[in-house]
């Protein structure tokens, strides 16, 4: 029997995620439904969701560094981690908030 490649978080840590948007696009949308999900379904109301619509705030985009939306980034716990795309990904999304090992690895 093979254990899944899941690493949990500790019970006690809150996850401040900070999502980079431009107004509503459809891929912006998708990216916040999807994170939104994850979230609830891995960290269980264990984390703090920061939307930044650029079009409003086109200077938040220096404070990570961001050169493309949908971004995500995990600001906590650290070390800071960032996604780029619209989320739909579950595995890529799980392995680059290190919520999930690389396939492979752990085993």
């Amino acid at each position: 029997m093979t254990q899944p490649h899941t690493k949990p978080a500790a019970r006690t840590e809150i996850w401040e995620l900070r999502l980079y948007v431009t107004d509503r696009s459809p891929k912006c949308v998708l990216a916040i439904e999807n994170l939104q999900r994850i979230c609830e379904q891995y960290l269980e109301r264990r984390y703090h969701i920061e939307v930044v619509d650029l079009l409003e705030n086109p200077r938040r985009a220096a404070d990570d560094q961001i050169v493309a939306v949908p971004t995500l980034v995990r600001k906590l716990p650290e070390p800071v981690r960032k996604v780029v795309g619209d989320l739909s990904d579950t595995d890529r999304l799980l392995v680059g908030l290190q919520l999930r090992l690389p396939t492979g690895e752990g085993t």
